[in-house]
């Protein structure tokens, strides 16, 4: 009974030490700027935009090849 508490113990131990980790490493973490979160989900969205209309462009023009191929 008593190495069950122990066992028990120790776990909580473990988990307490975890979050007191956590918590240590989160105090380290350097957190972007509002000024910087906007301009890099600015960049984000526009490099997406262009890729997606670049993937358009391309695969417009291999239907349009296709077709000529076959003959549509």
């Amino acid at each position: 009974m008593a190495e069950a508490a122990a066992k028990k113990k120790k776990s909580g131990n473990r988990i307490t030490r975890f979050f007191k980790e956590v918590k240590s490493e989160m105090k380290k973490v350097v957190w972007p700027t509002k000024k910087q979160v906007i301009k890099n989900t600015l960049i984000v969205i526009a490099v997406v935009l262009l890729i997606g209309i670049v993937i358009w462009a391309l695969d417009f023009g291999f239907g349009l090849g296709i077709d000529k191929l076959v003959g549509k």
